[in-house]
């Protein structure tokens, strides 16, 4: 999300609380499963677990949806840890491909001086409630303005490598150049391996990093030039990476990063804003650069909201369709994901204010309502 285009997350609800979920356009319409909650912006389920909805406010909590009901209290409150409001708070959530065993879980969230942490945590003895306790610290991040953050994370299903997205540090323009520059994580996806650790750190580096032997650059950085990852994922059949990544004044876009290319992709911010010239604002050297697969102009839309590569069973229609969103105008299109040239569809005219897609354990694709405070699974159309 940008606060150069929507003026804040807050001054969105006012508007977007008054719209309901919207009439099919592609034989997909969104139902209702929990509502009640607080600023939702994830819901991920861990691997093996078709009972249970893991859900983040952005306020701090994760609340856990149990056989399709809200349970009360929180699975984990970080409220007292961190700074919300705006692009802050808690606002990624990750379970370890070997959760069920190993019961390690990890989020991403802005400290009360409005830094980024990514921490880890583990579950109690009871499966409902995490340990409060628990946190290992493993990356903290100086943040130079409060808004792109990122803030998303997420496991590889080939590797079980942990993928953690940063914006460019904020303000309009990127104006120190970060998501450029390899001294930093900011602008960049990091890949880290979260069950080893390199002498003082908290991790350790796969191999296979593009500057894994390196210290400047950073060896942690896995991709670059971006301005503000709202939503990466990876899918679940192929391994390839889709990432919404959020534009400055023009342009919103959609890039894919196939499983098994070259690690160390550079996705082009500052220097193109998409596939237009940013700064300079023409001329611009394309050599070298990753281009989107899909882009869109803003007038309804301002904000992108990358989703996932439907991989479930019950919308037949959706079979190996990427699916991503339009925050502000609720526009949700499908791209084929084979296709070298996709050509985006419009879904679903939803009229949420979609700040996320989520993703259960069987493939099944979910809508967040932030406004709403809803969560809504995508159907058939009846």
């Amino acid at each position: 999300m940008s606060l150069h285009r929507v003026p804040s997350w807050s001054s969105v609800l006012v508007c977007a609380a008054l719209l309901t979920a919207g009439s099919a356009v592609a034989g997909v319409e969104p139902v209702l499963v929990v509502s009640g909650l607080s600023a939702p912006l994830r819901v991920t389920a861990p691997a093996g677990d078709f009972q249970r909805l893991f859900v983040v406010e952005q306020g701090g909590r994760i609340r856990l949806v149990k056989d399709g009901v809200l349970l009360g209290g929180s699975f984990l409150d970080l409220s007292g840890r961190i700074s919300s409001g705006g692009e802050r708070g808690l606002l990624g959530l990750a379970f370890h491909p070997d959760y069920r065993r190993n019961g390690r879980f990890y989020v991403n969230y802005t400290d009360p001086q409005g830094n980024t942490v990514v921490s880890e945590f583990g579950v109690s003895s009871n499966p409902d409630f995490a340990s409060a306790g628990s946190e290992r610290v493993l990356l903290r991040q100086t943040q130079p303005f409060s808004n792109h953050n990122g803030g998303h994370l997420a496991f590889s299903p080939i590797d079980g490598t942990l993928s953690v997205g940063f914006g460019d540090g904020g303000s309009g323009g990127d104006p120190q150049n970060l998501a450029q520059n390899d001294g930093t994580w900011l602008g960049k996806i990091l890949r880290i391996d979260v069950d080893d650790r390199a002498p003082g750190k908290e991790y350790a580096i796969p191999p296979d990093n593009p500057f894994a032997v390196r210290t400047n650059p950073l060896p942690e950085i896995w991709a670059k030039g971006l301005r503000n990852p709202w939503r990466f994922s990876f899918d679940r059949a192929t391994g390839d990476l889709w990432i919404g990544d959020v534009g400055q004044n023009t342009i919103e876009e959609v890039d894919r990063w196939p499983s098994g290319s070259p690690a160390g992709p550079n996705f082009g911010w500052r220097l193109m804003e998409a596939s237009a010239c940013f700064d300079p604002a023409e001329g611009c050297s394309r050599d070298g650069l990753v281009l989107p697969v899909a882009e869109y102009r803003h007038g309804p839309g301002c904000s992108i909201t990358g989703g996932y590569v439907y991989r479930g069973t019950a919308v037949a229609g959706l079979a190996g369709t990427y699916l991503y969103a339009d925050f502000c105008s609720g526009t949700i299109w499908g791209l084929e994901a084979a296709a070298a040239r996709p050509t985006p569809r419009v879904l679903l005219e939803s009229g949420l204010s979609v700040a996320s897609f989520g993703e259960d354990e069987a493939g099944e694709l979910y809508v967040v309502d932030l406004a709403g405070g809803r969560i809504f699974r995508v159907v058939e159309a009846a």
